[in-house]
């Protein structure tokens, strides 16, 4: 008999960890939930708990506990109710679970998903700010613990499978053997076709009306903007160790090929597949195997065509200034993200024009690159200059 494999999802309610549970359903035999955290939505969290018998759910206040209880009611074996900010960062590291998907969206997933790397975990990792903040600190962590990292994002997920065997499920020094270049593909989003002038008046339901994917709505407005693709460049230079010179972008509208690695000898490896992050999911469940997802078959000729498009970088700016900031440093990135979240945050609030957006990124990593240089080498430090980043962003957006 198998024992099954028990996983803490760090952010149950969001998109990433609905389809989670969807995968893990699917092999009852093979996978157990152990812990479920969300910070709000404390209805579903108490249906995802009772439907998945799960051991623990990590909430963030008193209050939320008390939510949770009233949603939970009288149905039997009520799971242990953790509460605050280092109750995500224990069952992060609880020895009782063996992988843990970090899907916690921002900053605030980071110190939990930094957790399970320190604790040797399996670390599906759909957190991109641990890597953007902080990739040399948390690439340090998985290579000190001996801890499996593997991506989940669709673009960094089909990297991981097209590059060699031997690269696999770790924390590499250098390039792999013989990869010349890896490319991220982009859906351009819903406004590819249009220049970044005419979008000052678009509203936060058209920036997250998503052409391809289904996804929650701050990662919508990235996609919308391409600074996600941003982030997803930054990742990858730490995830592959690869200079950021070997990575480029390209426009494919038609989100079926989710990224390629060109070889040396001219090859190039891509992954394709409906745009469904069910795929990706179990590809790091059950990695090395593969295991079904529920992803129905791809059909390419109803496909019918395939179009790729270089992005214009002077019509991207988030784009652009994510280049930007991965070439000036670590203290950037953190800005560039910081800035970001804060603005969106802005944005969905209907507090800051779309266009703004890249305005109030631009003018935070300018105070940032003004600043004399600071230290981080820990994660204090990492946290101390997101959050004098954030107010940098806030002070901008009130410009």
């Amino acid at each position: 008999m198998v024992t099954p494999t028990h996983v803490t999802i760090l952010g149950s309610t969001g998109s990433i960890g609905h389809n989670t549970l969807d995968v893990i359903a699917r092999h009852p035999e093979r996978f157990a939930v152990h812990t479920l955290t969300a910070h709000s939505r404390m209805d579903l969290l108490a249906k995802q708990a009772f439907e998945s018998k799960a051991v623990a759910v990590a909430v963030p206040t008193a209050v939320a506990a008390e939510r949770f209880k009233t949603a939970w009611g009288d149905a039997p074996k009520r799971p242990d109710i953790r509460v605050g900010a280092q109750a995500l960062v224990e069952v992060a590291s609880d020895p009782a679970s063996e992988a843990v998907m970090a899907a916690i969206v921002g900053s605030a997933g980071l110190p939990a998903a930094l957790a399970a790397a320190q604790a040797g975990k399996r670390v599906l990792l759909a957190n991109k700010e641990a890597l953007v903040a902080a990739g040399s600190l948390f690439m340090a962590a998985v290579r000190a613990s001996g801890a499996e990292l593997l991506p989940i994002d669709s673009e960094h997920n089909a990297i991981f499978q097209c590059l060699p065997h031997h690269d696999r499920a770790s924390a590499p020094a250098g390039p792999a053997a013989g990869v010349r270049r890896l490319v991220l593909t982009a859906s351009g989003g819903p406004f590819r076709n249009q220049r970044w002038a005419e979008l000052a008046h678009v509203t936060p339901e058209q920036a997250c009306a998503h052409p391809n994917w289904s996804m929650g709505r701050k990662i919508s407005v990235d996609s919308a903007t391409m600074l996600n693709k941003g982030l997803e460049v930054i990742e990858a230079r730490h995830l592959f160790a690869m200079p950021a010179e070997r990575i480029s972008v390209v426009i494919h509208p038609q989100s079926v090929v989710h990224s390629m690695v060109e070889y040396e000898d001219g090859s190039v490896l891509a992954q394709l597949g409906q745009p469904d992050m069910r795929t990706p999911i179990a590809y790091g469940l059950g990695f090395p195997e593969r295991i079904s997802s529920g992803v129905g078959m791809l059909d390419l000729a109803l496909a019918g065509r395939l179009d790729f498009a270089q992005p214009d970088l002077k019509q991207l700016p988030c784009l652009a200034l994510s280049f930007e900031a991965l070439k000036a440093g670590q203290g950037a990135c953190i800005a560039l993200n910081a800035a970001n979240e804060v603005a969106v945050a802005a944005f969905l609030d209907k507090r800051l024009g779309y266009t703004k957006i890249a305005q109030v990124i631009e003018a935070t990593l300018n105070w940032q690159m003004g600043q004399p240089e600071a230290s981080l080498s820990s994660l204090d430090d990492i946290i101390e200059l997101d959050e004098l980043s954030r107010q940098a962003a806030r002070r901008a957006a009130l410009d």
